[in-house]
């Protein structure tokens, strides 16, 4: 270990320990001025700082060195970056949090020093479990952020349901985005977003962050930690869908709790998948998304340059009628109309709805997929293209 290193190694030795609770790093800092300085404690200084029944203190020692050391050169061979909270790097936002973490492990082919305070950061955040609604809401409030003149870095938790579907719809709206994950630096939870993350850390602007020291096991403890970063990376935090005791809520809550702005998608008063976001609208924790296209401004960053009126019968008529009789155009023009106004409705449900049949339901689905105007999943549920919301 040189002396340009040394500081750093030792936060990567100081948050293997202490990483569980940041707020006693941040004493140790303020008490002893660096992590070096924390090593290079006598057993009597130890003892007198610690107290005889700390036992997290019996691994301060060489040997929690020589490990950060070794996880230091390899991950740093594999183009992994480091920041301690003394980083000029270090996201300023974050920093700010009493609890903020003594370092952060990032993933990026974008240098660590490009990555954050270039432009404002938007948590947005929710169920794994979202419905369709809150699938549609969220990616037109990702598109409408990125509609905006002041884009914003779209940050969130990776997780299945809200926060992968933000971080799509960012990517595929030209936004730089965050996923901060529960696991170590090199593995990916859950398992089935690996390629989404491979092409994340690709994209320029973009990265995966954690604190956690590699081989970290996703435990429950972790998403709350990693709940944490989340709000404390992004200057406000959206919350799309949640239950009364989801990690979205607890996102918010922490957000809130920063001082940061949260605005939380109102949803059906039957909806277990809402009650998290009313919940918060009632105690006015949370101001109200009252529509997506009206976000940006009530973030700051600015209001949408949209000229346009998106008539989606219309549309499927301009892209059918040359090619095929005006009845069959009237019918695609009704069937999208219907997928419209009912998220997630099946092929069956159509047929009932229209008086078609099945095979013309079919047929008339996959013509509006081909040309984009609708998605249909694995189970022939029909909701409309975001794009022609």
């Amino acid at each position: 270990m040189d002396k340009d290193t040394a500081p750093l190694i030792s936060a990567i030795a100081l948050n293997a320990i202490f990483g569980n609770d940041p707020k006693f790093s941040h004493h140790l800092l303020d008490a002893l001025g660096s992590a070096e300085a924390v090593f290079s404690l006598s057993e009597r200084e130890r003892l007198e700082l610690f107290g005889p029944y700390n036992h997290a203190a019996a691994q301060i020692g060489p040997a929690a060195l020589d490990a950060a050391q070794a996880e230091f050169e390899r991950l740093s061979a594999r183009g992994f970056q480091f920041l301690d909270i003394f980083h000029p790097a270090y996201p300023e936002a974050l920093r700010e949090c009493p609890d903020a973490p003594l370092l952060l492990y990032v993933r990026s082919s974008t240098p660590a020093a490009e990555l954050f305070g270039q432009r404002p950061a938007v948590a947005v955040v929710g169920t794994r479990d979202q419905s369709y609604y809150g699938r549609e809401c969220c990616q037109r409030i990702v598109r409408a952020m990125a509609e905006a003149p002041a884009r914003p870095l779209v940050v969130s938790g990776l997780a299945l349901g809200v926060d992968i579907t933000a971080h799509t719809a960012a990517l595929e709206g030209g936004l730089p985005t965050v996923g901060v994950s529960p696991v170590g630096v090199e593995d990916v939870y859950p398992r089935r977003h690996a390629p989404f993350v491979e092409r994340m850390c690709a994209t320029a602007g973009c990265a995966l962050v954690t604190d956690y020291p590699p081989g970290t096991v996703p435990a429950a403890f972790n998403f709350l930690r990693r709940n944490r970063i989340i709000a404390g990376l992004a200057g406000a935090t959206v919350l799309v869908e949640s239950r009364i005791k989801g990690g979205g809520m607890i996102t918010a809550r922490l957000a809130a709790g920063y001082g940061r702005d949260v605005f939380a998608v109102p949803g059906r008063i039957d909806d277990v998948r809402s009650q998290g976001c009313n919940q918060l609208l009632r105690e006015q924790v949370a101001a109200p998304v009252a529509s997506p296209e009206a976000l940006p401004v009530a973030l700051g960053l600015g209001r949408l340059r949209r000229n346009r009126t998106a008539d989606l019968a219309e549309a499927v008529r301009r892209r059918f009628a040359p090619a095929l009789p005006a009845a069959d155009v009237d019918r695609l023009a009704d069937l999208a109309l219907r997928i419209r106004a009912c998220r997630g409705i099946s092929y069956d449900e159509l047929c009932g709805a229209t008086g078609l049949d099945y095979a013309t339901v079919a047929s008339d689905a996959g013509l509006l997929e081909e040309e984009g105007f609708i998605c249909v999943d694995l189970l022939q549920r029909c909701t409309i293209n975001i794009k022609n919301a």
